[in-house]
């Protein structure tokens, strides 16, 4: 039974726990890490490492983009960022990246994404991404998707991520037509992500549309506000955790139908890494660890898609800072530092291996503890 704790006289609160919380315990059997594999596959995609970029101007361009995928993993275009609102976005991302001053910052992200959305950039942006031979996947809000989705089938995607802070499969509007997920996916001929979600329900009902994958997580990292703006956090350990739950109960529902796990928050180090995956994550979505790598476009700054929404933005701007080394150094090394910010998916692959796990489904089994 899940821990319950009494908060007042008639209020309790479940307990959770973050990332932190919690350490990986080996098992009897140790592994060459050389008989690691790290590789995960969504629909029919295959990618060499469990790493989803998180769909930031501040991270991923088509440039960028193509590069995570050449190293193995999958980058994510913001359909709704720069990219598609300027014809070249260079020097607003040169401009974004010399700030110093977080008020000054905020109110700058908010001007510079008030520039509406060029439908013919889209096109463009994924044409460019389609070059590099690698898989394209682009981002759209759930408030956006039936406006933009014609434009992005038509451009020839092979992933679509719905994703914004909290998505559910019930939305429920007096005022407008709410996007019926199960309807649209239902419709569509290529694996759909869509999330955050964080908890056991959600999860559950996010699967029954017939997503591809599940996002589990709202990005939170120092950088996020939505704790102090919504009230909302995420103990990454525990909603990862219930997610894996919910799919255990899909599959015996369906017979057999698994739907991927993208955990999404918490995350710095390989450490972060390895124990999300064991706590029943597919693959992790990394945001702030790749802005500090040299092909980041905005040269070390960082901020959240939704720190500049124009009316409630919920991020702070992160204000640029040296990069550690090329995408290549940060995610398969070798790390010069002992910290676990370089050689992220090579750490992964060492954790594997000394707890004894070959593949990264077996690593789901992997033993917890709560540490402290």
């Amino acid at each position: 039974m899940r821990d319950v704790v009494e908060i007042g006289l008639g209020k309790t609160a479940q307990r959770g726990y973050h990332l932190d919380d919690i350490a990986i315990v080996p098992s009897r059997r140790t592994r060459d890490v050389d008989d690691v594999s790290t590789s995960w596959q969504l629909d029919a995609y295959q990618f060499q490492i469990p790493c989803v970029g998180h769909p930031s101007d501040a991270t991923m361009s088509p440039a960028s983009a193509r590069r995570l995928g050449e190293l193995g993993g999958l980058g994510v275009l913001n359909v709704e960022g720069l990219w598609t609102r300027y014809e070249d976005p260079t020097k607003v991302l040169e401009e974004l990246a010399s700030l110093d001053e977080e008020a000054h910052a905020t109110r700058r992200l908010q001007e510079v994404y008030a520039e509406p959305i060029r439908p013919e950039l889209i096109a463009e942006r994924v044409r460019e991404m389609r070059e590099g031979g690698q898989t394209v996947a682009v981002r759209v809000s759930p408030q956006h998707t039936l406006t933009l989705a014609p434009v992005i089938l038509d451009a020839g995607v092979d992933i679509l991520v719905i994703q914004g802070t909290l998505v559910s499969a019930e939305h429920v509007s007096t005022t407008d037509e709410p996007l019926n997920l199960k309807e649209f996916i239902a419709d569509l001929d290529l694996p759909v992500v869509a999330g955050g979600c964080t908890d056991y329900k959600t999860a559950l009902h996010l699967m029954r549309t017939g997503a591809a994958g599940v996002i589990v997580g709202l990005g939170g990292d120092e950088w996020s506000t939505t704790e102090s703006v919504l009230g909302i956090r995420v103990p990454m350990a525990t909603a990862i955790a219930d997610a894996a739950a919910a799919r255990r109960d899909y599959l015996d529902e369906t017979g057999g139908r698994y739907v991927h796990l993208i955990a999404d928050g918490d995350l710095q180090t390989s450490g972060d890494i390895a124990k999300a995956l064991g706590c029943g994550a597919d693959a992790v979505m990394l945001g702030e660890p790749l802005s500090l790598c040299e092909e980041a476009p905005a040269s070390g700054a960082w901020w959240h898609p939704a720190a500049s929404h124009p009316k409630l933005p919920r991020g702070a701007f992160g204000v640029a800072g040296e990069p550690l080394g090329s995408m290549e150094k940060l995610l398969h090394g070798p790390a010069d530092e002992p910290d676990g910010q370089l050689n992220l998916f090579g750490g992964l692959r060492r954790a594997m291996a000394k707890c004894g796990y070959r593949d990264l489904k077996e690593f789901q089994k992997v033993g917890l503890v709560l540490d402290r």
